[in-house]
């Protein structure tokens, strides 16, 4: 299991990629991007070892936020994950 400073340091990972590769929300000023657009960039693929987990973490650390439970690839691929803080 990964220690917590490794867990903290793919949140903030996460969420610049969030910010490069989403669009920020015109009404609520939050970067949002889809989970096939995160999946699919080569940078994020060489990234992270379990995106899911990663994601699944920054979740219950309420820094991002989507509607399933588990995202898979293909199944998910429309399913948009909001960065919730802006101030990482």
């Amino acid at each position: 299991m990964a220690n917590t400073a490794q867990v903290e340091h793919e949140i903030s990972l996460l969420v610049n990629f969030i910010r490069s590769i989403g669009k920020q929300n015109s009404s609520t000023g939050k970067y949002e991007t889809t989970f096939g657009d995160l999946f699919r960039n080569d940078e994020v693929q060489n990234t992270f070892e379990s995106l899911a987990g990663t994601l699944k973490a920054a979740k219950r650390r309420k820094v991002i936020s989507y509607s399933s439970e588990l995202l898979l690839q293909g199944a998910h691929d429309k399913e948009l994950i909001t960065l919730e803080k802006n101030d990482n």
